[in-house]
């Protein structure tokens, strides 16, 4: 059976929208097999963002991505218009590493990951590793593509990078350790109790930005979003000149962006503001500034013609 040019086309439009989509059942929220679970999780791990085409939803689709491919079963990973292969394949080669050098990713040697773990939480995981460890149940941890950090007791796969720090040992995955250099983990109260903070510096945070430094961005013309997250009421009232009122068309604006897109948010004095910019940089956008005292201070330090309440 041979696959018409219309379909072709349709395909052809799919998978060229995108660098990287993922043919499968379900959602990227919601997978509705093993095997497309399996690789989603992959995917988050190496990579902050991607497409998902869900062949439940079209039966017709499901069948023609078979042909287009040549491939029998779903799910189907393509990469910069090229198949990758099914669940099988990305497995190997996500163990391999070959799949993290496809997205770009440097995968550390051994001995290049160094960690700090204070006294108090190394005590912590001892206990834990005490009352809850055993075969099988090794201390893990993995930072997926958002660098969201996870600490756990599972069996290590394949050839687990070990890192030890205050007698404690941790192994990763080598997509996580390459993200985890110059981590440290630490313990603070929280109202359920102790808890583990994990501090990355590698991860992609928001920097302040003061309102004289806008000014020569501005005046220089670069190429960047000024993004107002105050209430239209507010914006009547005042507004920076170059700026734009957030709401939810701006917003899925902003997140079909590059992810080195430079953000800028502001609010009246920086609350707001730092939340939306801290959103932001949640999705995997690595410029995004919050304007250190909003537009109270923009009114106060660069342009009093701007009215202040």
């Amino acid at each position: 059976m041979s696959l018409d040019q219309g379909a072709r086309s349709r395909l052809d439009t799919l998978i060229g929208a995108h660098e990287v989509t993922l043919f499968m059942k379900g959602t990227r929220q919601q997978p509705q097999c093993g095997f497309s679970s399996t690789v989603i999780q992959i995917l988050d791990t190496l990579i902050p963002e991607y497409q998902t085409v869900d062949v439940l939803a079209d039966s017709e689709l499901r069948e023609n991505i078979k042909l287009y491919s040549a491939w029998p079963t779903i799910p189907q990973l393509y990469v910069k218009g090229e198949f990758v292969g099914g669940c099988d394949i990305i497995q190997e080669l996500f163990q391999s590493g070959e799949l993290a050098a496809t997205f770009g990713i440097e995968l550390p040697k051994p001995g290049d990951v160094s960690i700090t773990i204070s006294d108090a939480a190394a005590d912590q995981l001892r206990q834990v590793l005490e009352q809850q460890g055993g075969p099988g149940r090794d201390l893990q941890l993995s930072i997926d593509a958002r660098f969201q950090a996870n600490l756990f007791l599972g069996p290590a796969g394949g050839d687990p990078t070990v890192v030890e720090s205050n007698g404690v040992e941790l192994r990763m995955d080598a997509v996580s350790a390459s993200r985890a250099d110059g981590l440290s983990i630490d313990v603070v109260d929280t109202p359920q109790g102790p808890g583990f903070k994990i501090n990355n510096p590698r991860a992609p945070g928001v920097r302040p930005l003061s309102v004289g430094e806008l000014k020569l961005l501005l005046d220089a013309e670069e190429a960047f979003e000024l993004m107002d997250v105050r209430t239209v009421a507010e914006r009547e009232t005042s507004a920076i000149e170059g700026s734009s009122l957030m709401d939810d068309e701006q917003a899925a604006r902003l997140e079909a962006l590059p992810k080195d897109a430079k953000l800028v948010f502001h609010c009246h004095h920086g609350g707001r503001s730092q939340q939306a910019a801290e959103h932001f940089a949640a999705l995997g956008f690595t410029n995004v500034y919050n304007l250190v005292g909003g537009i109270d201070a923009w009114s106060d330090e660069i342009d009093p013609s701007v009215p202040k309440y």
